[in-house]
């Protein structure tokens, strides 16, 4: 399979647009490249575009597997064994869509690994 094009401008601007909505400041983003099967059955990996980007104790990566297709994960690079964590479908072909859904994860099983429960508010975790 051919490598995707490169994450253009545009895309990167609703990456970090989002970020900086949601943690309301610039987060920083670095360009990487991420070797993965793009189809289950496939053989060899395929390098493809990817935004990586910590915050809160959590590392983020966006894949762009081909125009119009992105994957989602974050783990904990902190953590003895580095667990991945998916943002909730195996693929999108919404980038919007992708990001909010991996923040979205990453928020709630934060609350998880605080021990929040239903009706937890912010000070009772402090």
């Amino acid at each position: 399979m051919a490598q995707p094009d490169e994450i253009d401008d545009a895309e990167r601007w609703v990456v970090e647009s989002t970020l900086r909505e949601r943690y309301g400041h610039r987060v920083a983003t670095q360009l990487a490249d991420t070797e993965l099967r793009v189809q289950p059955d496939d053989e060899t990996l395929t390098a493809c575009p990817t935004l990586y980007w910590e915050e809160r104790g959590a590392a983020f990566v966006i894949v762009k597997v081909a125009d119009g297709r992105w994957r989602a994960m974050f783990f904990y690079p902190q953590d003895a064994i580095e667990e991945q964590f998916g943002a909730g479908r195996p693929e999108y072909d919404d980038l919007l869509d992708c990001i909010t859904s991996v923040l979205r994860a990453q928020a709630d099983h934060e609350k998880e690994r605080l021990g929040a429960c239903s009706g937890t508010t912010g000070s009772d975790l402090a």
